[in-house]
């Protein structure tokens, strides 16, 4: 499977695989893209019906109880700074765990076998995006899969296809290695991230909560997965520019097929 991403020269990137000296950037680059949801995630969860509802039963029953405002407003002040606390609860933990786990040592976790791999998406000498790939440990039987993982990219490069084509790398490493689908999971909150994976042809198959207190923020996971097997697929790159032309040919079931692209930005896989 082989493709090729002509880009705007005003915006290059290039992808290729991780180096120790990337380190610092891509911790922080995945820590910051992991911290930037919380206001979404404090929002959400400030939406919710159960949540008003508290908001504005607790200060006005103390207002009954008491005669004072001043007690309501320290009532509701204290309530949105738990609130708060909630929300980036679910994110720094998430967070804090994926550290100390395969983002302690990437080049062990991920480079040391044939089955996986890390990417990072580097433009201007700078680490712009980052994306990681591990073999499922038990997948379903007859299955063989690979998990997609670290799918991030800096807010200043946003914009210029990098979700796109680190996706599209994985997608060529599965193929290559002889994976039977990729899987991966990610927030619902996470709405980018969400548009991106179905817009490039992947299917939810679940929802799930990493925690209680995820639960009670209704902030739920997503699970989806991308086959090869079948008589077609399409991939939606989400842009109507032409600055960014896929062309992008592959082997699947041994069968040939060939991206076509659409004014409107929509690449369909065809038999040819």
């Amino acid at each position: 499977m082989r493709f090729e991403v002509q880009k705007s020269p005003m915006a290059p990137f290039h992808i290729r695989q991780y180096q120790e000296r990337d380190r610092k950037r891509v911790l922080d680059l995945f820590s910051q893209g992991m911290e930037e949801h919380i206001p979404a995630t404090f929002y959400h969860a400030l939406m919710l019906p159960r949540t008003l509802l508290l908001l504005l039963g607790a200060p006005l029953a103390l207002v009954l109880m008491s005669g004072s405002w001043f007690l309501a407003i320290l009532c509701t002040f204290c309530l949105l700074l738990s609130l708060w606390l909630l929300a980036r609860y679910p994110w720094r933990n998430y967070v804090d765990t994926c550290l100390r786990a395969d983002m302690a040592d990437i080049t062990k976790s991920y480079l040391s076998g044939r089955g996986s791999c890390f990417w990072v998406a580097e433009s201007g000498e700078q680490v712009a995006g980052i994306v990681g790939a591990l073999p499922v440990k038990d997948p379903p039987l007859g299955r063989k899969q690979l998990q997609l993982f670290r799918l991030s990219v800096s807010l200043q490069h946003r914009g210029l296809g990098i979700a796109k084509a680190l996706v599209r790398t994985v997608l060529q490493f599965a193929r290559d290695q002889g994976y039977s689908e990729v899987v991966l999971y990610t927030g619902r909150i996470q709405r980018g991230a969400v548009a991106v994976y179905q817009n490039m042809g992947f299917q939810e198959t679940g929802t799930s909560f990493l925690n209680i207190v995820s639960k009670f923020l209704d902030v739920s996971v997503v699970h989806f997965r991308l086959l090869w097997h079948g008589t077609y697929a399409t991939i939606l790159t989400g842009s109507s520019s032409a600055d960014e032309k896929c062309i992008f040919s592959c082997s699947l079931d041994s069968n040939l097929f060939d991206v076509k692209w659409k004014d409107w930005g929509r690449e369909v896989l065809q038999f040819i």
